[in-house]
């Protein structure tokens, strides 16, 4: 596939890039919908469940989804504002450069771009663990080599393939999810037989609702927050979007809806269909789907194909969130060496409007899939998975310092909050809650090691790791750019008018004409007002 030449100066430079080097806005309504749900759906929800409602019983763990939901809802609420008003690519490593801090910034790029190409490494091992059920005798590694070409495949096409492929991913959990929720609560009214013994009663056995008090509950949020990890993606789709100001705060305003209704609905239904003392609910292993909540509930219900389907189902959330990683880290490489932040060549685009080089790069990351040749599957995967684990939250993290900053900064400078395409109505209690909330869940991940007689340091250096090596490169950059944090007064915001002729550009599917390489209209005048 060739490359065509740019300019690959950062952005804020007077050189045009040539408009053949641009993304395309090809990503639909439906696709960005589609991403925002898939992201929020995956084997958290399909595994890890039981495993919360076990440890917390059922309120805790109903309450552990309501609560990090709230807050991933916030989250989703102030990156709408900043993806509607500011639609890039690289959105998070942008908006942490402009609002807090360049080397805020670079970091945060950087350590996007980290976790999303180990996260596909990671859902490639599971995969191999995934398909052992049906081919124990089978090689994993040949798996890993036939999904990773597939996806690499998926994303060099172009943005719509990506876009297509995640569609119906994420609508094959869907609909997983509401058969479940309506098999579930036929169960319970008598339709269907298999929820006698349900109802409730569950809800008062042992110490149930709530079981293992406030550390158990702390316990599920960590659980529940890596399953909600993901929904960010519509920020970094948001530079190939279709009308992203509007488009945009329609996914964020359906995120909430679907959080309760695949999250919240499944979780009530576990809780009242199998008591929390069960021991199969226990056993939560991405190799063991039988123990799945969802495949027992549907045996109960007299399928006796439910292990299969729920495997097929659970393979089709790691190849989703495979696809998904592979796009999210390659664009987000592709902006940070738009921004002169990353080798240059990773901002070379195809004529089909896909970064190539930086997916890769992306795709050699991934390949720590193939460790699996020399040790163990499951060791890789827990190594990897630990590895990766941190990194999201500090996505989160940034999202929400990002926003309060950017909010702050622009009513400071006297703008109008209606020139906004999107305006998050819970500014400013939804970012504090959202920072505060995951910064406990950031720095309890690993509590229970410094409880313990003797600590095992290694497991402890596994899970933080993620936070000295941001910390590091945040630091390294300030004191090799002299980088200082960005003031109220000097931050610069996208122009109204020049907004709305880059918005009417990418109704077209076209890249705007004058738009710098960041992707990002022009900002008003030196005085901060608009021009």
């Amino acid at each position: 596939m060739a490359l065509s030449e740019h300019d690959s100066r950062p952005s804020g430079g007077k050189a045009a890039i040539p408009a053949p080097s641009e993304l395309r806005r090809t990503l639909s309504s439906r696709h960005l919908t589609m991403i925002a749900v898939g992201g929020s759906i995956g084997t958290g929800l399909f595994v890890a469940s039981g495993a919360t409602i076990a440890q917390a019983g059922p309120g805790g763990a109903l309450l552990g989804y309501v609560l990090i939901g709230v807050m991933v809802y916030f989250l989703m609420t102030s990156l709408g504002e900043l993806a509607a008003s500011m639609p890039v690519s690289g959105s998070f490593s942008t908006y942490g450069a402009r609002y807090v801090e360049e080397g805020f910034g670079f970091a945060l790029g950087w350590n996007y771009w980290y976790n999303w190409a180990v996260t596909v490494a990671v859902d490639l091992v599971a995969a191999q663990l995934v398909m052992a059920y049906w081919f124990p005798d089978v090689p994993g590694v040949y798996w890993s080599a036939l999904f990773l070409a597939i996806t690499f495949g998926l994303n060099a096409l172009s943005a719509r393939g990506f876009g297509e492929a995640e569609f119906w991913f994420a609508l094959i959990k869907v609909v997983a999810v509401l058969a479940f929720v309506a098999m579930g609560v036929m169960m319970l009214l008598g339709i269907i037989r298999g929820g006698e013994s349900g109802g409730v009663a569950n809800w008062t056995v042992g110490d149930a609702p709530f079981a293992g008090g406030f550390a158990a509950l702390i316990g599920v949020a960590m659980v529940v927050g890596f399953s909600f990890q993901g929904t960010e993606l519509i920020g970094i789709a948001a530079g190939e979007s279709k009308d992203p100001a509007k488009n945009l705060p329609r996914a964020v305003r359906q995120v909430f809806w679907r959080i309760l209704l695949f999250y919240v609905a499944a979780i009530l239904v576990i809780g009242l269909l199998i008591p929390y003392t069960d021991p199969h609910l226990l056993r939560n292993e991405v190799t063991d789907i039988s123990v799945s909540p969802f495949a027992l509930i549907f045996e109960r219900a007299g399928l006796l194909a439910a292990a299969s389907i729920m495997n097929a189902v659970v393979l089709t959330s790691v190849l989703s969130a495979g696809n998904s990683g592979m796009y999210a880290a390659t664009r987000m490489l592709y902006s940070l060496a738009r921004d002169g932040k990353a080798p240059a060549v990773f901002g070379r685009v195809s004529r089909s409007g896909v970064p190539l080089w930086a997916l890769v790069a992306t795709t050699v990351v991934a390949a720590l899939c193939f460790f699996t040749f020399v040790f163990s599957p499951k060791a890789v995967y827990i190594w990897l998975l630990n590895t990766s684990g941190m990194t999201g939250f500090i996505a989160w993290l940034g999202i929400a310092i990002s926003h309060y900053r950017f909010r702050r900064g622009y009513v400071k400078q006297g703008r109008n909050l209606a020139d906004l395409p999107y305006v998050s109505p819970f500014f400013p209690f939804g970012p504090i809650f959202a920072f505060a909330l995951c910064l406990i869940i950031t720095l309890g991940q690993n509590y229970q090691a410094f409880l313990e007689q003797r600590i095992d340091w290694g497991g402890v250096a596994a899970t933080y790791i993620g936070i000295p090596l941001f910390l590091l490169i945040w630091l390294g950059y300030r004191l090799a750019k002299g980088s200082r944090f960005v003031s109220y007064k000097d931050m610069t915001f996208p122009d109204a008018r020049a907004r709305s002729a880059y918005l009417d550009s990418a109704l077209r599917g076209e890249p705007a004409a004058g738009v710098p390489a960041s992707g990002v209209p022009a900002a008003g005048d030196a005085s901060g007002r608009n021009a």
